[in-house]
């Protein structure tokens, strides 16, 4: 690593970043470059190629391999988030390139958004309004009452432990599994009193009345629900999803939901963003969805970018953020 004597070129692949991380980069001088709404892989790539970019702060655009290769200068990306499935970890880390992520930033929203998911899955209230609004008054008395229920939370990071503080305090029981946690190492990181940690994503699907989904998008989670798991839920079970749409089959997903096996489902994100018009889950009325917001509060937004825009002026001023940011630190040696 080598400290940037010049004023560098930070390049984010959004239209616009929060005022908490573009003040900290002007302080530092920082030229700003910024995808254009509406701008996708080709474009990213495209400014890599023409500009001599410092760093980038990536956002849901794709970091592709010839993205990177296209610009020498790169030294240093950070993620505005946690999940870098939309960025080639490989061909950085080829090039010595750090990769940074911003943990916990977002978590609190992400949390809140999950548990407004759950409540509106439970009790139907997406549907309800419709046909309020359509001139129905449509009085759905089957909603579920969650207290005395079972969360099954697959993943256990930041959000799934803010999500199991408040279940619990609803009077649901709590039980958890993380591909990336060793039951050996119990308590384990991040251990909250009340939840029992299982041993297998097995162990979770039967106990799980309501099962929501935290887990980062890789190759090991990819389809880690898929029509078998999801058969092993209890019949009328909820579906919660906050992390990547891919981590579900949606097919196997949208024939349990019609089925009746699954009761409901609340879903963040979708196999493809923006949901095509017309697609099979729009059309299901036990299904609430939002597009991708959950962690896009403002409070979460700043979170994210202030952390980001450190990440990235750590590395290029030689004093470089926690390791534990760093999704590739055999780079850092």
């Amino acid at each position: 690593m080598t400290a940037t004597t010049h004023p560098p070129t930070v390049f984010v692949t959004a239209p616009r970043l929060a005022p908490a991380g573009l003040q900290r980069l002007q302080a530092a001088h920082c030229r700003v470059l910024y995808l254009q709404d509406g701008g996708g892989e080709a474009e990213v790539a495209a400014v890599l190629a023409r500009e001599s970019v410092d760093a980038v702060i990536s956002r849901t655009a794709t970091l592709s391999a010839a993205a990177i290769a296209a610009c020498p200068t790169l030294k240093v990306i950070s993620k505005h988030g946690v999940g870098v499935s939309n960025i080639d970890v490989a061909a950085a880390s080829q090039r010595g390139i750090p990769v940074y992520v911003t943990p916990g930033a977002n978590a609190q929203s992400v949390a809140e958004m999950t548990l407004g998911l759950m409540f509106a899955a439970a009790r139907r209230i997406a549907w309800m309004d419709a046909e309020l609004r359509a001139g129905r008054w449509s009085r759905a008395q089957d909603g579920l009452e969650l207290s005395g229920r079972t969360l099954g939370l697959l993943g256990f990071g930041q959000v799934g432990q803010r999500v199991a503080r408040v279940a619990l305090a609803l009077g649901m029981q709590v039980v958890a599994f993380d591909p990336a946690f060793d039951p050996a190492c119990a308590p384990g990181p991040g251990a909250v009193a009340g939840v029992r940690m299982l041993g297998s994503v097995d162990e979770l699907l039967p106990l799980s009345d309501v099962l929501s989904l935290h887990v980062p998008l890789n190759a090991r989670t990819r389809h880690l629900l898929d029509a078998g798991r999801i058969a092993q839920l209890p019949r009328g079970a909820l579906l919660v999803n906050t992390a990547r749409g891919e981590v579900v089959d949606e097919a196997a997903l949208i024939d349990a939901l019609r089925s009746g096996h699954l009761a409901a489902a609340g879903l963040d994100t979708m196999a493809e963003e923006p949901l095509p018009a017309g697609h099979a889950l729009a059309a299901l009325d036990n299904v609430v969805l939002t597009p991708h917001v959950g962690g896009s509060t403002p409070a979460a937004l700043a979170a994210m970018a202030g952390m980001a825009a450190a990440n990235v002026l750590g590395w290029l001023q030689g004093s470089p953020a926690d390791p534990s940011h760093c999704v590739n630190p055999e780079v850092l040696r």
